[in-house]
């Protein structure tokens, strides 16, 4: 190519032909590459594209130069990019020239990226050229350049909750800031992806709101009532808005509005009488709401005021209490309950609802007075009042309990006991004596017990001049004493009245006429008592010990607690006498709840008073802060008491029999009840076995679901009664009586009248049975006695459990005298044969033995043996006479035929009826002895004219009449084989 002149092409063409000429000159690779010394780079998981700021290039001064031949350009290898090389362990990028000659590149993934497993990338890169030749010899590097790499999230997992399930408790009627918090994870690497942004509750209708957080809150007051537990449904999203895989559960539970209180225990606890102790709080626990307590006090009371008299208690005589509790002698009862021995106190109202509890009743209008001779006691000599009192409100009147007073004449109070403005006195007046000294008479004590409308037992020992007060068992000391003179002598007797005073009218205008009159004139009651009295008693001689008193007082029923050592440390636990109540003491909640799981309730009577029994329970808490310390309120409940399976008592044995006369007048008398026999059963109704239903195939009948069942029990009795049926005893040839050393030694005791005898006392069915096997009755003149009728009855916790009448008949057998009948009529002829009877039964009779069963003949026995006899003595007489009138040649065949109308009597026989009763053949005895009296006299006056007519053959006939006398004992009624 040719370049004419100067002109400026020819100047440009030849600078490149100079540069080339250098660069050809040159060939020679002498800089290295260069790249940036940093990257920042991102990928998207799953993708393999980095994207580079700045972008990935490689720059080197050595970069080829184009030279023109003939304007071609051609480009040298020295200066191009070859590669980049990555420095690192394990990194999954590669570097890719795109470009040789102008250095670019790209980085891209080798595999696909997790980044969940990696979310950042760092490792260095170097560029290097292609060198000199075509060898690439001389090859230069760059310098290394860090690369960092960023993996970008793509959401590809969904929110998962941490838990399964989420519970909660809230309390009623309250609103809250958070119940609960529920909590999602998302397993995306990003911020964006792995974030939860919103939770929400998918159940409709439900008072709950959950916010982004996740924390749920009710949006409205909950009621335990209306609903327990609510079960809500929730999910999750992230901030991609990919929703929970699962939704989850959550359970909120509604409980009662906390309230700190006893808990875990039945209002109602039945009792079953004869099982021991019950547990009256076995589950129960102290909810105190987590309320920090320091100590506890509980007072568990258990009211029995309305039983009986304040508790439940045995409810024999007051009398018989005493003897159970080692009083036994000398002891008065001045309120016996009505009875033919005891009948003063017939009239008086009496108190029928506590199941023979004897109480009877003042109303200010009423008095008794106790008969004379019943108390003789005397200030010299120590003595007893003991009394069981239900007094209040008090009054401004005197309201006298007991008191001996002058029975006419003056109005001198001897000694009395008396309610005064709840005060009660106790007056005791000195007997005359010679030093006429101030001693104490008026004897005070103020007390709360006098007024309170309960019962409450009081017992005076007096040994004057001293007086010792117990009220339930407590001593109580008087807070006044007066002193008075004594008393001026006197022969006036005194009146021992209860319920008031007795004395003469005009004294006193607080007084009513007495109905019965006497002695003194116009007599009257004063001051009298209004409320109720039981067990009144005066025991003269002796003073009763302290450990009477409390046999007295103590209750048969109460509380009782029996701990595990490892408990019994940890509390305080302390009891009030009669244990109708009980204080806990402790600092440990679990410990106290454990004391009360153990209390318990015991009847040890055998027939406990059936009805209920309230429970209270009274607490106190202290607290660290006072200021928001507990209150726990009184609990309440009660233990109801069943109804006693009750005693059937059956009295039986001999209730008809026969004595001899002999027997009666004897001096051991006949025993009434031989052969006695008491029993007591109850009746429990049993439900069938099952299996042995199903076998018999009786299900579905409901009239064999249930099986009655007698069952034999033992228990004591306390009085046996025997009455007489008809007229009343006469004391002057007949009476009932006892070995009274039997009674003493069964320490019994006998009270007689003549209506019967009454034993008392507690003691086994056994030993009464064996008492009562020894009474006797005893008739000195049994003449006209034909029988005698009596009835026994026994009972248990004075007549509470009565027996049966057990009625007994017994009959006199008057035995004749055999020469007596003999002399009434003619010698009999021994003809009859005797006659033996087997032994028989006659119904309603018992005959021990033989010889007290020894039957008297009947009239009609006499009638027929008397009529047989002068039959055969007609005969006889009649035969004689034939005799007589033919002698000579007829007398062989008159013999003869005297031989063949001879009397056959080998198979003569007379029966007499045996099964006639006794009752029957004194009827009839009656009735024949009126024929027999005629016929007597008929019979007399032909045997006397047989008599004249044939006085000349008597001689003659006196074999055969010995002979029809022998005859005629045989005839007699052989009772030695007889029984009945």
């Amino acid at each position: 190519m040719r370049v004419r002149g100067n002109t400026p092409f020819a100047s440009a063409v030849g600078l490149v032909l100079g540069l080339l000429c250098a660069v050809e000159a040159a060939k020679v690779n002498k800089h290295k590459p260069w790249i940036e010394t940093t990257y920042h780079g991102i990928v998207t998981e799953n993708d393999d594209k980095v994207l580079l700021d700045p972008p990935l290039i490689a720059l080197d001064k050595d970069a080829p130069l184009r030279y023109a031949e003939s304007f071609e350009v051609t480009l040298t290898e020295e200066g191009e990019i070859c590669g980049f090389r990555i420095h690192g362990q394990n990194v999954p990028f590669e570097a890719v020239v795109l470009d040789k000659s102008t250095g670019e590149g790209v980085l891209r993934a080798k595999d696909k990226l997790d980044c969940e497993l990696q979310k950042e990338h760092t490792f260095t890169i170097q560029a290097y050229d292609c060198g000199e030749g075509p060898d690439g010899t001389n090859m230069k590097k760059s310098h290394k350049a860090t690369v960092h790499i960023q993996v970008n999230d793509i959401n590809e997992y969904a929110p998962v909750f941490k838990e399964k399930s989420y519970k909660a408790t809230v309390i009623e009627g309250k609103k809250y800031d958070s119940i609960l918090k529920v909590e999602a994870v998302d397993a995306d690497c990003s911020f964006q992806f792995s974030q939860i942004c919103n939770y929400e509750i998918v159940t409709p209708d439900v008072p709950f709101t959950v916010d982004k957080d996740g924390f749920i809150k009710n949006t409205e007051k909950l009621s335990y009532g209306k609903e327990r537990m609510y079960k809500l449904t929730v999910t999750a999203y992230d901030c991609g808005k990919n929703r929970a895989s699962e939704d989850v559960l959550v359970k909120i539970s509604v409980k009662p509005t906390c309230k700190p209180s006893w808990q875990g225990f039945n209002k109602r606890i039945e009792y079953e009488p004869g099982t021991g102790s019950l547990a009256l709080f076995p589950s129960m626990h102290l909810e105190t709401c987590d309320e920090p307590i320091t100590s506890i006090r509980a007072n568990i009371e258990l009211e029995t005021n309305h039983i009986g008299k304040g508790c439940d208690r045995d409810t024999y005589s007051e009398k018989s209490l005493h003897k159970l509790c080692g009083a036994s002698t000398g002891t008065v009862e001045l309120l016996p309950a009505p009875s033919s021995a005891a009948n003063w106190t017939v009239g008086l109202p009496t108190d029928n609802g506590h199941d023979s509890d004897q109480v009877f009743e003042f109303n200010g209008t009423q008095a008794i007075k106790v008969p004379e001779g019943m108390v003789s006691t005397s200030l010299k000599k120590p003595f007893t009042i003991s009394v069981w009192m239900r007094h209040g409100p008090g009054a401004h009147e005197k309201e006298t309990i007991l008191c001996n007073s002058d029975k006419t004449e003056m109005n001198r109070h001897h000694y009395s006991l008396y309610v005064h403005n709840c005060r009660l006195i106790m007056l005791l007046r000195q007997d005359p004596s010679e030093a006429e000294n101030y001693k104490p008479a008026e004897f005070h004590w103020k007390l709360d017990q006098a007024c309170d409308k309960e019962w409450h037992h009081y017992v005076l020992n007096i040994e004057f001049p001293t007086v010792s007060l117990f009220v339930d068992g407590t001593t109580f000391e008087p807070f006044l004493v007066t002193e008075d003179y004594p008393l001026h002598s006197s022969k006036i007797e005194s009146q021992l009245t209860i319920g008031a005073c007795w004395q003469d009218s005009g004294h006193d205008n607080d007084t009513e006429s007495v109905s019965e009159p006497t002695s003194g004139g116009n007599a009257k009651m004063a001051q009298f008592f209004r409320g109720n009295l039981a067990g009144l008693m005066i025991r003269s001689g002796k003073l009763e010990n302290k450990k009477v008193i409390d046999c007295l007082y103590t209750c048969k029923e109460g509380l009782d607690v029996q701990l595990p050592e490892e408990i019994a440390s940890a509390v305080k636990v302390e009891f009030n006498p009669n244990q109708s109540s009980l204080t806990v003491e402790g600092d440990d909640i679990d410990a106290f709840d454990k004391v009360m799981q153990h209390i318990s309730y015991l009847n040890s009577r055998q027939f406990p008073t059936p009805g209920i029994r309230h429970l209270r329970i009274s607490t106190t808490v202290k607290c660290f802060n006072e200021e928001s310390c507990v209150s726990v309120p009184d609990a309440e409940g009660y233990v109801m008491v069943l109804q006693p399976e009750e005693p059937k008592i059956s009295l039986s044995g001999i209730d008809h029999f026969a004595r001899s006369a002999a027997e009666f007048e004897s001096q051991e008398g006949v025993t009434l009840f031989p052969e006695l026999r008491i029993v007591s059963t109850i009746t429990r109704e049993v439900e069938a076995d099952a299996e042995s239903e199903a076998a018999e195939g009786t299900d579905d009948d409901p009239t064999v679901q249930e099986t009655v069942v007698s069952e034999e029990i033992m228990h004591n009795l306390d009085t046996c009664e025997v009455s007489v049926v008809g007229d009343e005893l006469d004391g002057e040839h007949e009476g009932l009586e006892v070995d009274m050393s039997q009674l003493q030694q069964h320490s019994l005791e006998m009270s007689s009248s003549n209506l019967g005898l009454v034993i008392t006392g507690v003691n086994t069915m056994a030993n009464y049975e064996q008492v009562l096997h020894l009474i006797r009755y005893k008739n000195w003149h049994t003449e006209a006695l034909f029988d005698r009728k009596f009835k026994l009855v026994c009972s248990e916790l004075n007549g509470r459990y009565i027996s049966n009448d057990f009625k007994v008949e017994v009959n006199v057998i008057h035995t004749a005298n055999p020469v007596e009948q003999a002399n009434n009529a003619m010698v009999q002829p021994n003809f009859i044969n005797p006659v033996h009877h087997a032994s028989l039964d006659l119904s309603g009779h018992n005959l021990v033995n033989a010889h007290q069963a020894s039957v008297v003949p009947s009239a009609a026995t006499i009638v027929i043996v008397v009529c047989v006899s002068f039959l055969v003595f007609m005969i006889i007489l009649g035969v004689f006479r034939v005799r007589a009138a033919h002698q000579g040649t007829m007398r062989d065949q008159e013999s003869g035929k005297e031989n063949e109308m001879d009397w056959d009597d080998s198979a003569l026989t007379i029966t007499v009826n045996p099964m006639e009763t006794y009752e029957d053949q004194h009827s009839s005895e009656e009735e024949e002895e009126e024929e027999e009296e005629s016929e007597d006299g008929e019979e007399e006056d032909d045997i006397t004219s047989a008599e004249s007519e044939s006085s000349e053959d008597e001689e003659g006939a006196e074999p055969e009449d010995q002979q029809a006398a022998s005859r005629q004992q045989q005839l007699e009624w052989d009772d030695s084989t007889l029984t009945y």
